[in-house]
This record gives structure tokens, sequence and C-alpha cells, in this order.
């Protein structure tokens, strides 16, 4: 430092310590006169905080790191090389992410570290609370954009987890409560049709033909003399004409 100040025309005066309010920081340093000073601890408590930890690093980053640098690891068989750049062929690198294309031919972002688990858990849940089973969790991870090589094996570990779908899983089909078909179907495309009667006759009319549509329940409704076959055959030729040609009609 002095060879540096050499060539400078300077005066160096000394400052009381009460006058000097921005003090060295080393001259506020306590001093435990208890150490003794003649040995020296050679271990640095941090000697590991820059290293870097393979585990850390996702499951992509050679692909990644041969995309971006032309990096090939290291220590790699023969076959090893082989199978690694048969694999490279269906990646590729789009700042800032690494995308596979699968089987399907549909492109995929590569994942991994706890995204993997955020993934899993919206896919987990139905819009309902339902849990859905591991191969649909895969197959909702997929259908999402999402890759990454142990989707399966972490969907399973995932719903092996669960409580809720643990106790529902060891449920038989013999003790499932019956579930009855529910018919899909749209408006005015089923009827049922019914007589209702007889009646005290008013003006020459006793029966009442009702027709009511399953889904909107719309009721069409006419007074008749009779409940034969003629009358129900004129009726139904205006409900037609009307409302179109249904898929079913039902009666007794």
């Amino acid at each position: 430092m002095s060879r540096l100040l050499v060539e400078f025309d300077i005066e160096i005066k000394d400052r009381k310590c009460i006058e000097n309010v921005a003090a060295d920081h080393l001259s506020r340093i306590e001093i435990d006169e208890s150490s003794d000073d003649s040995e020296v601890d050679d271990n640095f408590p941090g000697e590991t905080l820059m290293e870097i930890n393979p585990k850390n690093e996702p499951w992509f980053a050679d692909f990644a790191n041969y995309l971006v640098a032309d990096i090939i690891p290291k220590g790699m068989t023969y076959q090893q090389k082989n199978k690694f750049f048969s694999d490279l062929k269906h990646y590729f690198q789009e700042e800032p992410h690494l995308f596979k294309v699968c089987s399907d031919g549909m492109i995929k972002r590569c994942v991994s570290g706890p995204e993997t688990r955020t993934i899993l858990d919206q896919c987990y849940h139905g819009p309902t609370d339902r849990h859905y089973g591991p191969n649909v969790i895969a197959k909702k991870v997929l259908d999402s954009g999402f890759y990454w090589p142990t989707i399966i094996k972490e969907a399973y570990t995932l719903v092996q987890l669960c409580e809720a779908c643990q106790k529902q899983g060891n449920i038989s089909k013999r003790d499932e409560m019956p579930l009855n078909n529910i018919q899909v179907c749209k408006i005015f495309d089923i009827w049922g049709i019914d007589f209702m009667g007889p009646f005290l006759k008013s003006h020459k009319f006793e029966y009442i033909l009702v027709a009511v549509d399953y889904v909107s329940k719309w009721a069409e409704a006419q007074a008749l003399p009779t409940n034969d076959a003629r009358v129900v055959i004129t009726f139904l030729k205006k409900l037609l004409c009307h409302f179109g040609m249904p898929k079913s009609l039902i009666n007794d």
C-alpha cells in the first residue's frame, strides 16, 4: 500500500477514536484473550458451500448440456453412449425449457423436482373432489403437456399414500351400491303417453290423453270422447308434427 502512495503528496493525521464515528470494522472485533493464537483451525466449515450435488440435477441435464453446449457425459460405456444419442433424437431445446417428442407425436415439456409433485396434485383431484387412479393421473399429466420418466411410479405412490383412496380401494364389487344406468337423451327425444279417466262426461268428453317429455317435463294434453287407437293416432300426428320424431314413446 505504501508503494502505491509514494507518488502522491499526502499528509497522515491521527484522529481520536471519539471523533472517528466511522471507525474501521476490524477495530471493533472483540478479542478473546483466553484463546490460544498459536493454534490455527484449518477446518473450513463452509468448504462444501460451493459444491455441486449431482442429486439436485434434473434427470434431463445430460440431454440439455449436449444440446446447448455439445457436452457429452463422462464415463459412459459404448452401449450407454449409443443409447444416449438414440434417446437424444426425441429431445430439443427451446429456451428456457427442454421438450420431448413422445411416441404419439405430441410435444411435452420436461419437468423435474418439486414441480412434478405440484402437477401430480393438480391432476389427482377431479373437479368434484374425486380422486383419480394412477393410470388416469398419468394420462392427465401427459394430456396437460408435461413429461418425466417416472410419472406412473410417482402416481402409484401418490395413490398409496392417500388415506381416502386406501379406504375405498378395498371395497369389492359385491359390497358396492347397485348402480342404475342413466339414459342420456335430449329434449323431446322420449315421451311418456297415457290416458286419464274415465271421468264424468263433460260435453261428450270422458278421457284425457296426456304426453309428457322426459327431459323438460313439458306436457301436452287433449280431452277425448273415447280411448281407442284411432284417437291416439290422431293425437300423435299432431304431437310429432309439432315437436319432431322422438327416439321412443313409453306407455303401458
